[in-house]
């Protein structure tokens, strides 16, 4: 049997439509080839190539300039942190505006709405709704709670030490604004109860989940990751801080069993220590049944700390 002769790069690295074939020189019979998969129509994916969402948005985003990857695709795009049901499904979400018919082809979910020109972006020659316009569109899908995960992910203030940007996604005004431009939208309702919960400090999904648990406890509403002096000369930054009462919780990741990180650790608390402060270090067990031992756990610190429950 004659071995088929490699595609042109870069089709043999990446999903490519039937144009993009064309123009390399590829015939369409061989584009029927048994190592070729067909993610959609018109669409031809290497079968050795991972199946990877953000991979398979490009081809069929660039069918037609007037579609965009949306809602989950568009949450993976986004790297979004957050639990939304469904996001793991292989077929691609394809938005297109509501004056034209919805998108309908296999491994395509379309859907068709109102856009305004900066909620459609594009990365690397892809249309993509806006990370803002993303959080609203998956509003119906998501709990309050992991909405709220995702407003506090585009609310943050980076770190520009550790990341390449020194803005935000997104402040709270342009949050209310996408949601007063689109009312009447599927799970509005739910979002806008997220903003309202959402609050500019947390650097993790769990740390607003560990924070929303101990609010929604009845514990004070803690500062979120204050530079705080113990000393001179010595200053922490905790996850979530009672400054009041002296005590800091920590969320404690996988990062945290790290050899170098342990010594980190026992440094952390002795500052803590130093300083009068109690450290409450919270881990992922901590979090399981609604974060249930982790509120029990910062309940009791607040109290032998003199905090009077109401």
């Amino acid at each position: 049997m004659k071995t088929p002769r490699p595609l042109p790069a870069p089709l043999g690295s990446a999903p490519f439509t039937f144009r993009e074939a064309a123009d390399a020189g590829v015939s369409r019979r061989r584009l029927r080839h048994p190592s070729l998969r067909v993610p959609s129509r018109g669409i031809r994916l290497p079968a050795e190539h991972s199946a990877d969402v953000k991979l398979n948005a490009r081809p069929l985003t660039l069918v037609t300039q007037f579609s965009a990857a949306s809602h989950a695709t568009a949450f993976l795009i986004w790297d979004f942190p957050g639990f939304l049901p469904g996001s793991g499904a292989p077929a691609i979400h394809i938005s297109r505006p509501d004056s034209m018919a919805i998108p309908r082809r296999k491994g395509v979910i379309g859907h068709v709405g109102q856009f305004f020109a900066d909620e459609i972006t594009t990365i690397d020659g892809v249309l993509v709704t806006s990370r803002t316009r993303t959080w609203l569109d998956c509003a119906r899908k998501m709990s309050i709670d992991e909405l709220t995960v995702v407003a506090d992910h585009l609310l943050r203030h980076p770190r520009p030490e550790f990341e390449s940007r020194t803005m935000p996604y997104a402040r709270p005004g342009e949050l209310a604004e996408m949601l007063d431009r689109h009312k009447g939208t599927p799970g509005i309702r739910k979002a806008r109860l997220a903003l309202e919960q959402a609050r500019i400090g947390a650097d993790s999904a769990p740390e607003t989940r560990l924070r929303l648990a101990l609010c929604r406890s009845g514990l004070p509403e803690p500062e979120l990751n204050v530079r705080t002096v113990l000393r001179s000369g010595v200053v922490r930054q905790p996850d979530l801080a009672y400054p009041e009462h002296r005590v800091a919780v920590e969320y404690e990741g996988a990062v945290h069993s790290d050899a170098a990180q342990v010594i980190r650790d026992i440094a952390r608390e002795e500052d803590y220590s130093g300083a009068g402060w109690t450290l409450v270090r919270i881990s992922k067990r901590h979090m399981q049944n609604d974060a249930r031992a982790a509120v029990t756990k910062v309940r009791a610190v607040l109290a032998s700390r003199g905090w009077p429950p109401n």
